[in-house]
């Protein structure tokens, strides 16, 4: 003789129903929530990794820890957020697994690369800069990311990284240099035609 496990109810359209179908091991709600908040968790991996196989891996482990401290989520506040600092807090230990930090404290001036108007990246689409960002350095991406987009500030930033405010603050001037390097090179025609000559000028002052 044996028990059929009891279905558990629940319905797509009521979050708190999920959530607490979820709880009581529902795995078909477990698949629901992953299925609504795919799209919102993918477009945050993509931001933090280096490649959408990456951002996979990030993304699976970020809902594994979802499920696996559900019942530490307050109702009483979005969902968005919390899923958002645990997706966050999972693609920095993943690169923290997988990439070796630079612990300098190279100064601002270091950062040579010329000066533009911020006005130009509003003439590129989100997906062009996101392609773009992809392509920093690792420990610039995840500076660059976490105090443009996620809203960090610096020493916030140095917290969750483990390195110094001023390694931060460079890291940053440098990625915001870089990629506006980036956006020379792939949007030339964003540009006037002497742009390189202005910017030279601007570097000897």
């Amino acid at each position: 003789m044996f028990f059929r496990k009891k279905k558990i109810e629940f319905s797509e359209e009521d979050f708190e129903s999920v959530v607490r179908a979820c709880l009581a091991g529902s795995e078909q709600a477990q698949r629901a929530l992953f299925k609504q908040y795919f799209g919102y968790a993918k477009s945050i991996c993509l931001r933090h990794c280096s490649s959408p196989e990456e951002a996979e891996e990030v993304l699976n482990e970020g809902f594994f820890k979802v499920f696996q401290h559900l019942d530490r989520y307050d109702p009483s506040q979005p969902f968005k957020a919390w899923l958002r600092t645990i997706l966050i807090n999972t693609a920095i230990s993943h690169y923290r697994k997988n990439v070796k930090y630079t612990r300098d404290t190279v100064g601002l001036e270091d950062a040579t690369y010329p000066k533009f108007d911020d006005n130009i990246i509003e003439k590129i689409t989100a997906d062009e800069i996101l392609e773009l960002v992809q392509q920093l350095k690792p420990i610039y991406r995840t500076v660059f990311i976490l105090y443009v987009v996620d809203g960090y500030n610096h020493r916030e930033i140095a917290d969750l990284l483990d390195i110094n405010e001023a390694t931060v603050r460079s890291h940053y001037v440098r990625a915001r240099a870089r990629l506006q390097h980036l956006i020379k090179r792939s949007y030339p025609d964003l540009f006037p035609t002497d742009w390189g000559v202005q910017s030279y000028r601007q570097n000897e002052n």
